[in-house]
């Protein structure tokens, strides 16, 4: 669960529990000043009935009756044998309401919520020894929480987990941000600063990653430049060699054999000069069909049996130098490591491109597959031949992140191995 949806449920569930709290609290407190209004509003409606049925003319007392159920929507009727009689609901607030009144009436008094079938709130009292009923309006003995507080508190709730989202969402966009941040720098991709806003710990969180960010850069622009200058300086003295050697040796031989050393430590400076380069170079729609028919071209013309088996990959954006530096890597790695024949094979598999150099040599145990991704490292033991400076598969590893994929190292069928470059289409 993402830390926004966490932090929402989380502070939702506070508002809700505390909305909840609030009105059980209100309905407690509540209960007894409104359990006393009530009971006093049913004592006085039957002590004022029987004082004006007593006291009243005898022919005047069905007037009287009339006239309190028009004004006050009181009713009086004899109690007799024959009715039929329905309880009070039992909740704690009617509860009070007939304990209140027995200690004022007695506690003979009784009491329903309806009788013959009309309901209210009936109320038993005494003339003499002839038993009556008062029967007040049940609105009046309803629960205060309508619909009106039903919309009340769905609107407050509702005002509530607005603002619990607006809180969630102010402190996980900062850590959204970090997040997408991070991704970038871990592929290569030019640090753009986060900006530093929130609360004072995530501003100060976003300022420290800043800073590392920038850190980082600057260290990777002076190793570059170290490591662009030794191999440029290099290459100088490598040529006069190369040169004087041509000149001057006459065994033509041994001229070839040094020659050739001095070409091999020219390839390692190049790979010096490519890693130290970095992935530079702007991204453009291109075809990468286009790319692998011009690549096995080259090694045609050198005399290396590569050949491509393709299929039909549509344009998309790629850096076209370092995707066909990376694939040349692989095609040199495999023609140096397992010789020929080398195969190339590419297809698209849902939303990315995949590049496939195929080679029948020893292959790579699977334990070591991600320590040769790192630069400056081999594996003499398991690809016997020539050395070379370790930083072939780290080139193509970090095109592969720069381009949104990866590089698999797989054993192939058959024996070999199967060097996969994956780049995103999109």
């Amino acid at each position: 669960m993402s830390l926004f949806a966490r932090s929402f449920l989380l502070i939702a569930l506070l508002i809700v529990t505390a909305v909840l709290a609030s009105f059980q609290i209100y309905r407690v407190y509540e209960r007894e000043p409104r359990s006393r209004e009530l009971a006093q509003q049913a004592v006085s409606a039957v002590n004022l009935t029987r004082a004006a049925l007593v006291s009243a003319d005898p022919y005047r007392r069905r007037q009287l009756l009339i006239d309190l159920n028009d004004i006050e929507g009181l009713r009086v009727y004899p109690a007799t044998s024959s009715e039929q009689l329905e309880p009070l609901a039992d909740n704690p607030l009617l509860t009070r309401v007939k304990d209140r009144v027995r200690e004022e009436l007695g506690g003979h008094t009784r009491f329903a919520r309806a009788r013959d079938g009309e309901p209210g709130f009936w109320v038993s009292f005494f003339i003499d020894v002839d038993e009556y009923w008062a029967m007040l309006p049940a609105e009046r003995f309803e629960p205060v929480l309508g619909l009106r507080w039903i919309g009340w508190a769905a609107a407050l709730l509702v005002i509530a987990l607005a603002g619990a989202w607006l809180i969630a969402s102010r402190i996980a966009r900062p850590l959204a941000a970090l997040t997408r941040a991070a991704g970038r720098l871990g592929r290569g991709e030019a640090h753009q600063a986060v900006p530093e806003e929130g609360a004072r710990e995530l501003r100060e969180l976003a300022a420290a990653f800043n800073r590392m960010a920038s850190d980082l850069a600057s260290i990777e622009r002076e190793r570059a430049m170290v490591l662009a200058g030794i191999s440029h300086d290099l290459r100088t003295p490598l040529s006069r060699l190369r040169l004087a050697l041509e000149m001057s040796v006459p065994d033509d031989g041994a001229t070839q054999a040094m020659v050739a050393d001095i070409e091999e430590m020219d390839a390692v400076i190049g790979q010096f000069l490519d890693y130290a380069r970095g992935e530079t170079e702007t991204k453009n729609v291109d075809d990468l069909n286009t790319l692998l028919v011009d690549l096995c071209g080259h090694y045609a013309r050198l005399g290396k049996r590569v050949t491509l088996a393709d299929e039909p990959v549509p344009p998309f954006p790629f850096a076209r130098l370092a995707v066909r530096r990376a694939l040349a890597n692989l095609v040199d790695n495999a023609l140096r490591y397992a010789g020929e024949p080398i195969e190339i094979r590419s297809r698209v598999s849902g939303k990315v491109a995949q590049v496939e150099v195929l080679d029948r040599g020893l292959g790579i145990p699977m334990d070591e597959v991600e320590r040769l991704k790192r630069p400056f490292t081999r594996l003499d033991s398991a690809r016997s031949g020539p050395g070379g400076s370790g930083l072939g598969l780290a080139i193509v590893e970090r095109v592969a992140r720069s381009h949104g994929g990866s590089l698999e190292l797989l054993p192939r069928a058959g024996g070999g191995l199967v060097a996969r470059l994956t780049l995103a289409l999109a």
